[in-house]
């Protein structure tokens, strides 16, 4: 009986899927009647659904993604202009595929870092690198680098991701070296990779958030043009959990 040097085999080679297959045939009665070729092909299947998983897995490790967000989970009911059928629209990723733009607005607490993670975990699901990153964040980063000469390689490992959410977009009126930053983020991905903004000032005036006009008429030039743009309405979505939750536990009160 070859079974267990096969098990080995099967080991020794990272194909695990097919050696869990295996040894979840051999425990069975009723796959007898199956062909060589049958058999095989359940192995194989169990083997690109195991590795499948795991390069997923690696990409979702990789995004690091601020919220576990998925486009089924997204709510619809509440009033705050979100455009179901732009959104399901959106899971095929032609958008990045076209390398296409999308810009979240609203105010703060609206949804729009959910929906920004929905989008890049479909991305995914698909098969395309994300990965997330809070622009204040990245701006002190960028001083670092530059100081420590990673700047080059930093700048290199974002124009390579496929998909790249720059969260909270106009907390503050850049300065021109973030001006020049960002510029330099978005000259390297435009018409080759998808990018996600959030904000929560209106496109309108993200000119204005820019500080340097001549600066922010090259940012926006690759940026709005044949950009989804998603302007989410109504209050803060976590005023309103929070509301639920203190009148759940008033009526508790009320009842003990």
């Amino acid at each position: 009986m070859l079974t267990h040097p096969l098990l080995e085999k099967f080991q020794q080679l990272n194909c695990l899927g097919m050696k869990t297959a295996l040894q979840e045939q051999l425990q069975r009665h009723d796959l007898g009647d199956l062909s060589f070729e049958d058999r095989l092909m359940l192995l194989l299947d169990r083997e690109m659904t195991h590795r499948n998983n795991r390069r997923l897995q690696l990409k979702l490790k990789q995004a690091k993604l601020k919220q576990a967000a998925s486009i089924e989970n997204l709510d619809f009911k509440q009033s705050r202009g979100l455009d179901k059928a732009l959104i399901l629209s959106l899971t095929s990723c032609q958008w990045v595929k076209e390398h296409q733009a999308i810009l979240l607005t609203g105010a703060t607490g609206t949804g729009k870092t959910y929906i920004a993670c929905a989008l890049a975990h479909q991305a995914c699901l698909e098969g395309w690198s994300s990965v997330y990153v809070r622009l204040p964040r990245l701006y002190q980063e960028f001083l670092m680098a530059k100081g420590d000469g990673r700047y080059a390689k930093l700048m290199k490992q974002l124009a390579k991701v496929e998909v790249l959410i720059l969260d909270d977009f106009g907390l503050q009126t850049l300065n021109d070296d973030q001006c020049r930053d960002l510029l330099e983020i978005l000259d390297d991905r435009h018409r080759l990779k998808s990018t996600i903004i959030t904000s929560q000032l209106p496109v309108k005036d993200w000119h204005e958030a820019l500080g340097n006009p001549t600066l922010a008429d090259a940012i926006l030039d690759r940026l709005v043009h044949q950009a989804y743009r998603i302007q989410l309405k109504g209050d803060s979505l976590r005023k309103k959990s929070s509301a639920i939750t203190n009148e759940k536990l008033a009526t508790n009160e009320e009842t003990e």
